[in-house]
This record gives structure tokens, sequence and C-alpha cells, in this order.
């Protein structure tokens, strides 16, 4: 952050531009550009940092300074520039040098002039940025095409369009020493808990790290803190449609500059398992997509376990369902086999993701050959193991939230590791343990799986079935909202 008492900007023109050049690096480095102008008989500098600025409107600043007659800044001329000559919307003064500086490294151009003690600070920022596009991870059939981009003020105008409240509030933060990252927290001030965004704003305020490197991650560590623990306490989002739901629902949302993620506080387990695409369809349509995911990310952590135990102990099982064990003894242990398909599972898909576009379809011909039928053909792999691996596999890219996927896939090889060392009490153990260490999370003081622990029928009813829009009145009592109905 920058030094609220730092160096004051003086009548001294030369000292003032010295400081900053000095402090910025001009002629160190190349984009750091300070052009020095003379107009109405007073010398001035402008600083600012090439590819950041839009060449337009700073061509437009200088032709309103070129306008200036000789003793046209003889008497105020600070307020003569801020209130006549320099006619720009975003456009504020500064006695701190220091802070100068942070406007510059941030993109803002800062007009220096001899005989004024302030430092005029003037937006004209133009970053890099992509046209907003549908985010890859969650793609819809019907709805919105636009997401997220890497620059904040564009991810706040995507949200302000479709929350018009007035008491929609962005709070802007700046975060790292050396890097000054833009970070903003936004929330809607008569619905969301103040508590709750208090305890947002607070945990950011005290991060001191020279920067975040990777952005809206970073900053999470920091917020959530229990890094050994696999289960994420956010939801990440790049939909602004998606964002704006929590908005109304009384969530509190962090932008970080330089990512398409948005963070959601808090979040339970049951919210990271919703998808925008339940909401696209119908409401009978939507509860069966949702049961059908519920399923699918319940074979994802129990349904290789569960196979190990029969396989093991195939007197569990009646006789008309012995199909469900294997045909014949397997030449590799089972245990081996299951841990060692999990890490060539992960294998493959990071292998995707380092993958360019066009050899993709040809690194997926290799993992099949090689994990499916040459790995059966040589005893490597069974076939029925093959067929349970491909069920959890589909459960795990149908969770949502890919790092909620992430979490569910160490507990599956938990859950794995406990039932070859203790058999059928330690498959029991592991799952209690398991529901256990779940239970006692938070996300900002809530209950990790509400509303099923602690419970309450009502909201139970609607995280299992899509209830219809108009028959959802309330917002949900655990967040605590100013307004609970809606």
């Amino acid at each position: 952050m920058v030094d609220q008492n730092g160096h004051k900007v003086t009548r001294n023109y030369k000292q003032n531009i010295q400081y900053l050049k000095d402090e910025l690096g001009v002629g160190k480095s190349f984009d750091v550009l300070a052009t020095e102008l003379r107009y109405a008989g007073r010398d001035m500098t402008l600083f600012m940092i090439d590819g950041l600025i839009d060449d337009r409107q700073v061509h437009l600043l200088m032709k309103f300074l070129a306008k200036l007659k000789p003793g046209d800044l003889d008497v105020d001329p600070l307020t003569k520039l801020m209130k006549t000559d320099l006619t720009y919307a975003d456009i504020s003064t500064d006695d701190n040098l220091d802070k100068a500086v942070f406007w510059v490294t941030c993109g803002a151009v800062v007009l220096i002039v001899d005989g004024i003690s302030q430092a005029i600070i003037i937006d004209a920022r133009q970053y890099p940025t992509r046209s907003p596009a549908e985010p890859d991870v969650e793609r819809v059939i019907r709805g919105a095409r636009d997401g997220f981009v890497e620059t904040m003020v564009f991810n706040t105008a995507l949200t302000r369009r479709r929350v018009r409240d007035p008491s929609l509030r962005m709070v802007y933060m700046s975060v790292g020493r050396r890097s000054k990252t833009d970070v903003c927290v936004a929330y809607i001030e008569d619905i969301a808990n103040p508590d709750v965004v208090k305890r947002i704003k607070d945990s950011i305020s005290k991060i001191d790290v020279d920067g975040l490197p990777m952005a809206e991650k970073t900053l999470e560590e920091f917020i959530g803190g229990r890094h050994f623990n696999p289960f994420p306490f956010v939801r990440y989002t790049e939909r602004p449609d998606t964002a704006a739901v929590h908005l109304l629902e009384g969530h509190v949302l962090v932008f970080v500059d330089g990512s398409p993620v948005v963070l959601i506080m808090p979040s339970t387990f049951w919210n990271q398992l919703q998808h925008v695409e339940e909401y696209r369809q119908k409401p009978i349509v939507g509860s069966y997509l949702r049961l059908v995911r519920y399923f699918a990310v319940w074979a994802s952590i129990f349904l290789l376990p569960l196979w190990y135990i029969f396989t093991t102990h195939p007197d569990m099982l009646p006789t008309p369902y012995n199909f469900i064990t294997l045909n014949k003894t397997p030449e590799v242990p089972i245990v081996v086999q299951l841990i060692s398909i999990e890490i060539g599972m992960d294998a493959v898909r990071m292998a995707t993701i380092h993958t360019p576009s066009a050899l993709a379809t040809a690194l997926g011909l290799v993992a099949t050959l090689m994990i499916g039928q040459i790995a059966v053909s040589v005893g490597l792999y069974s076939p029925e193991l093959i067929l349970y691996m491909a069920v959890a596999a589909i459960g795990t890219f149908a969770t949502p939230l890919y790092e909620l996927s992430l979490a569910n896939r160490l507990m599956r090889v938990m859950l794995i590791l406990f039932s070859f060392f203790f058999g059928v009490p330690g498959y029991t153990i592991g799952s209690t343990l398991a529901l256990i260490f779940m239970t006692r999370m938070r996300s900002f003081q809530i209950p990790y799986l509400w509303p099923f622990i602690p419970f309450n029928f009502r909201e139970m009813a609607d995280i299992l079935f899509r209830v219809p829009i108009p028959l959802k009145s309330h917002r949900p009592p655990i967040l605590l909202t100013k307004d609970p109905d809606k």
C-alpha cells in the first residue's frame, strides 16, 4: 500500500520532477514516459506508461493544454485547469508524490505543473484485454455467451449491467507491496451481511506480500487459510450471470485484476455442486439434471472403494450380483491397479492441459489404447476395473467446480487406502471420518455441509430439486442477510 505520509508535492517544480523520474525509473525503462511541455508560460510534465494509456485521450489532453494562452494560469491555476481547461471525466488531485507514482504504475497519467503543489491525476487507462467470451468450464446450451476477462474494470461493468441496484457497492483495494494489484470487493449493501463484508475486507487489508502472482488463487489462500484442506471454501466463476445471482442472494464477490475468475464468498459444498444450466431449463428438467449430477459426484467418491470391498469380500454380495466382482483372479493386486490407474488418469489429464488443441485427438487415442485395450490385454488391468474407473471419471468431470472435483478425487484415494488396510471397517471408518471432517468445516462461519448438517428441511429440498424461480421468495437464511425476502 502507498504511504499516506510520503513525500509531498511542493512548489519546487524541478524537485518534484526529479523525484518522480527517480522513483519511476525514467530513462531506465523504455516504457516509462516523461513528456516535458510548456504551455501558458509554465513548465509541465506528463508521466505515463506506454501500453497502459489511451494515446487518443492523451493527445486530446495535450490539445486542451495547447489552447492555453500566456497569463491564463496566473490566478488560481489549479482551479482553472481542473474546472475549465482539462474537461475530463475522471480527474483528481493529490499532494503525495508516492501516490502519484502509484497511479502512474496503475496506468493513469500524472501531470505536474510548475507552481502548483498538487499532482493532477488523469485516468486515461486502456489495459490490453480480450473480448468477453463464454468460459470453457461453465458452458451452457442456452444462455449468455459473455464471460469475465483479465481486466477488473470490465468485469465490474459486466456485473453492474445485470445488477443495477444503486446499493451495489464496488470497494477498491490494493494488495501487494510491489505488484499493487487492484482488488474489488462487491456486495449489495441493502442485502449482504455487514459482518461478512467486514471480515472479508479486513482479511484483504491485512495481506502483506510482495504481489499476487496467481491473482485470485493467491488471494484466496490468504483469506481462507487451512492450506492442507483440499476442499475449496469459496466458489469460483467466470460467468457474470452466476456472479449476479449470488450477489442478489447476499454473497460477496471479490474481483482481482489480471484474472477472469471471480471469488464468491461464503460458499458451501452444495452451493458448489449447482450449475447455471439447471436454471436454463424447465424446473422439472433442471431437477433431473441436478439429481443426475449428485449421483455422478457420489459415484466419483464412493464407487471405486465400494467395488474394491465387494471384490475382496465377494461373500458380501448376493448370488445374482456376482457379476460385480472379477471373473478371474487378477495377475496384479487390485489395490495396485486402482492406485496406478488413478495416477495414470491424472497424468493423462495433465498431458491434455499441456497438449496443443491440434494434438488433443492423438493424445486421446494413445490414452485409450494404452489404458484400455493394451493394458487389459497384457493383464495389467482387469476389464471390470476399467468400467468402474470410467464411471468414476465421468462423475469427476460432471462436478461443476474443478477444485471440488480434485478434492473429491483425493477423498476417493483415501477411502481406497482405508479399505485396503482395514477392509470393511476401514471403508466405514474412512467414510465416517470424511463426514466428520466436512461437518467441522466452516466458510466464513457458515457450516460447509449446510443445509444437510445442520439439517434444514426446506433448504435441503431446495438443494435437491430445482425450485421454480417464482416460488423462491427468500434468501438462504444461513447468510443472515439484511433483507431475507426476495
